[in-house]
């Protein structure tokens, strides 16, 4: 069995902890479900702030990756956020957060922080996760404060390095992406980096 197929199979279909913030009660947070994949994309084109992956990828995501990533479901059981992640395979108790996004008409309620203090609570119970990583451009207000508000909300210590510098982008004018490195979070094991 690949990583990734264990990491599948170890996915919890059944509702997270709820965490959810008042004024954005009727919400659930789980796991994501193949079908969720095209949702998923929507919601990230119509982000504009994420570099879009190709659609293929997020029905990829929902399969191989669903032990490490969340989804917000408002009333009716549709996505209206999700964060994607993976634990690296060289460093299994970390987590890397490769995207997050929300419904335009959902944001700056704290349904992000909800998605993420949700997340890093299940990966850490089920997978030993005691170490977030996400990378982040400079420009990216909304990501700066979302992992530094997590980093002050679990009391751990943050590093930040330019992991891609400008130059190794094959695009024009695509930004540095800063490595942000949290953890150890206190109260989770520490096996490994």
């Amino acid at each position: 069995m690949s990583p990734a197929q264990a990491d599948h199979a170890r996915a919890a279909p059944d509702l997270l902890d709820s965490g959810i913030p008042a004024g954005l009660e009727g919400l659930t947070l789980e796991s994501p479900r193949l079908d969720d994949g095209a949702a998923l994309w929507r919601i990230a084109r119509d982000s504009e702030a994420l570099d879009l992956n190709s659609s293929y990828s997020y029905l990829l995501w929902c399969r191989d990756y669903a032990a490490t990533s969340i989804v917000a479901r408002d009333a009716t059981g549709a996505p209206v956020g999700f964060i994607t992640g993976y634990t690296r395979p060289e460093a299994p108790h970390t987590l890397l957060i490769w995207q997050v996004a929300v419904d335009a008409g959902r944001r700056g309620r704290g349904l992000a922080a909800a998605m993420l203090d949700a997340l890093a609570r299940r990966t850490g119970r089920e997978l030993g996760v005691n170490v977030i990583e996400t990378t982040i451009t400079p420009d990216n207000t909304a990501s700066n404060r979302l992992f530094a508000s997590f980093a002050e909300r679990h009391g751990a210590a943050v590093e930040n390095e330019v992991l891609f510098d400008a130059g190794v982008f094959p695009e024009r004018g695509h930004q540095p992406e800063v490595l942000y490195r949290i953890g150890p979070i206190p109260g989770r094991a520490t096996t490994g980096r």
